[in-house]
């Protein structure tokens, strides 16, 4: 039974509400998550962050009656699409979406459901009876009898990652107990402040971004400078560049201004700045001497210890 024209109006005005207080969005895929587990994500992000269900058809109509006001909520379009759903948050995304895809639930494999990862079946005692030994040999899968019971000689992958699960290898892993698969929501794309990015963006470490940044800095002041475009970056070091270049000009002609002082002193007379600090490290052996030297006369005096040779 579809949404009547009053709750269409409610929805309306909640996603309304919704997009205008908080200025980031996780548009979330919500397969094979159930009601309790819902629950509980909304309580683990109870204070951080809001989720917003609907159909796809009810949440593009009420986009675009936004449209015309904020056009660049167009960005969120192309994502609604499948099982989807909103949550709505103004604090720390990446906190909110280790919040979002931490609750996972175990699930057996079900007959024609895609596979998320390989399952393999572990080697090992079944504690099954010797009859069912003909379902593993259809299934390809190694076998002997130990102790009355079907022992698994090997591991054995039954399930490939992105591929439907057969019937056979869904009773067998029912049958041995697996639950193979893990499910919860998982976040499809991210709309912050007007942009759109994929989630693997809030992976990348700070120092990578900084040292890009820098990188960038770095690229554009060395265009700036071989163009000799000024901008806000290359101004340091043409400041610098000429800085250099009204010295050279001061140490090759008689004119001279304050920073150019020292440097005309200092080529003119090198050896007024040779530092002291030469003559203290001469010093320095000669004291060592003259300790060592004391060292030998107290060690004399202490092998004689007051006394001559014949005493």
């Amino acid at each position: 039974m579809g949404a009547t024209r009053a709750d269409k109006e409610i929805y309306f005005n909640k996603l309304k509400e919704l997009l205008a207080k908080y200025p980031s969005i996780f548009i979330v895929n919500v397969d094979n998550v159930g009601s309790n587990q819902m629950h509980q994500i909304r309580v683990a992000l109870r204070g951080k962050g809001v989720v917003l269900m609907g159909k796809n058809t009810m949440v593009r109509r009420a986009l675009r009656t936004l449209l015309a006001e904020n056009p660049q909520y167009e960005r969120l379009f192309p994502h609604v699409r499948g099982n989807i759903g909103f949550v709505f948050t103004s604090t720390d995304l990446k906190e909110v979406r280790d919040l979002i895809v931490a609750n996972k639930v175990a699930a057996p494999a079900r007959a024609g459901a895609f596979a998320p990862r390989d399952v393999s079946v572990p080697a090992g005692n079944t504690g099954m009876e010797p009859g069912k030994t003909a379902f593993f040999q259809a299934l390809g899968i190694p076998t002997k009898i130990a102790r009355g019971t079907i022992e698994i000689v090997s591991d054995v992958k039954v399930v490939h990652a992105g591929t439907r699960v057969g019937s056979s290898e869904a009773t067998l892993l029912n049958m041995l107990n697996i639950s193979p698969f893990t499910y919860g929501m998982s976040v499809v794309q991210i709309y912050d402040n007007g942009q759109s990015f994929a989630p693997s963006v809030l992976d990348v470490d700070e120092k990578e971004l900084l040292d890009r940044f820098s990188t960038g800095i770095k690229t554009i002041a060395a265009i700036s400078l071989a163009l000799n475009y000024p901008t806000l970056v290359s101004v340091v070091h043409s400041l610098v560049n000429s800085y250099k270049n009204l010295l050279a000009v001061a140490l090759a002609t008689e004119y001279s201004f304050e920073g150019a002082e020292k440097a005309k002193e200092y080529l003119a007379n090198p050896d007024a700045f040779v530092s002291a600090a030469p003559a203290a490290s001469d010093a320095a052996p000669a004291a060592a001497a003259a300790e060592e030297k004391e060292a030998e006369k107290e060690e004399e005096s202490d092998d004689d210890m007051g006394f001559g040779l014949f005493d």
